[in-house]
Parts: C-alpha cells; sequence; structure tokens
C-alpha cells in the first residue's frame, strides 16, 4: 500500500534547499559589500564572524523561503485553474497523480547547493527544475486528457507564466528607473 502523504514534506524541504543555496550566495556579497563601506568591522566589535554570517544567511533564507512559497501558491493555483477549465475530472484524481512531482524541485534543490557559489548555476537548475516539473506535470495529466484540452492546459500555464514574468520584469525597470532618475548626477 503506497501512502500518498508520503513526500508532502518535500516541496517545503525543495523551498528551503533553493532558499539555502541563494542565501549563501547573497550572504557572500553582502558580506564584501558590508567591508567595501567599512560597516563589517564595526559589526565584527559586537558579533564574531560566524554570528554575523549566521544572522545574515538565516534573514536571506526567510526573505527567499517567502518568495519561494509565494511562486509555489500561484503555481499550484495555476495548475488547478488549468485542470479545472481543461479537464472533466471532478474528483481530484489527476491532482493526487502530480503529488509526486514535488520529487523534481526536490532533486533541484540539493543539485542546487552544488552551485551555491554561482548565481546563473542557481537559477539555470532553478528554471531546469521548473521545466521539468511542467513537462512532468503534463507527462502525468496527459493520459486522462484529450489532445485540444492538453494544448489547452499548456497554453493556459505557459501565458500565465508569460504574464507573471512579463508584469516582474516590467516593475523592475519601473523601480530600477526611478532610481536612477532619483540620483543625482
Amino acid at each position: 500500500m503506497k501512502n500518498t502523504y508520503l513526500i508532502g514534506y518535500l516541496p517545503v524541504v525543495a523551498m528551503l534547499l533553493f532558499s539555502l543555496s541563494l542565501s549563501m550566495f547573497t550572504q557572500k556579497m553582502i558580506v564584501s559589500l558590508f567591508k567595501k563601506v567599512s560597516l563589517y568591522n564595526s559589526l565584527l566589535e559586537m558579533f564574531t564572524e560566524t554570528e554575523v554570517k549566521l544572522t545574515i544567511t538565516l534573514a536571506l533564507m526567510l526573505l527567499f523561503f517567502m518568495i519561494l512559497a509565494t511562486l509555489k501558491v500561484i503555481a499550484d493555483t495555476v495548475n488547478q485553474l488549468s485542470l479545472l477549465f481543461f479537464s472533466k475530472d471532478t474528483t481530484g484524481d489527476l491532482l493526487l497523480k502530480t503529488r509526486s512531482s514535488s520529487i523534481v524541485f526536490f532533486i533541484g534543490g540539493l543539485v542546487s547547493l552544488i552551485s551555491f557559489s554561482s548565481l546563473t548555476g542557481i537559477l539555470i537548475i532553478f528554471f531546469a527544475t521548473a521545466i521539468g516539473y511542467f513537462v512532468y506535470f503534463v507527462y502525468k495529466i496527459a493520459p486522462d486528457l484529450s489532445i485540444a484540452n492538453l494544448i489547452g492546459v499548456i497554453s493556459f500555464q505557459v501565458a500565465i507564466w508569460a504574464f507573471f514574468a512579463t508584469m516582474f520584469a516590467l516593475v523592475g525597470l519601473k523601480v530600477y528607473n526611478s532610481l536612477l532618475g532619483s540620483l543625482p548626477l
């Protein structure tokens, strides 16, 4: 008998692993920035080097965990909306079939720890993991959907994530431009 709740903790562990790799990379950048602005020596007068680095890492882990948890909630909502619109499943059997896909993100989180010193490596691993998750999701639901419904699910997912990426890029550009505009040059 297979217990469906056996892998229920994997999404949280995957988010913690990705958060750890991102926070270790960012912590190195923050420490070097603190050294450049002569803030690091002041911190070392009050705390040990280990305490400073651990505090920065834990704060960054919390920040990245919140971002990844938000993305997970959005992803679950998009998955369920796409199944609502394009499947005839009313009992949630398709969602149960896709529960094991959290293993993909768990493996991606483990692999991201190898590349914690490279932001490019972490991001490539994250996006490759997300694409692998999507392919696995489509593979698991494909036998229960018609070709038209499967194309609908894929198109819906791509459109929603393209919309979010575009909005994020536009907001980022707006903030960047406003910061540049406020600098006295």
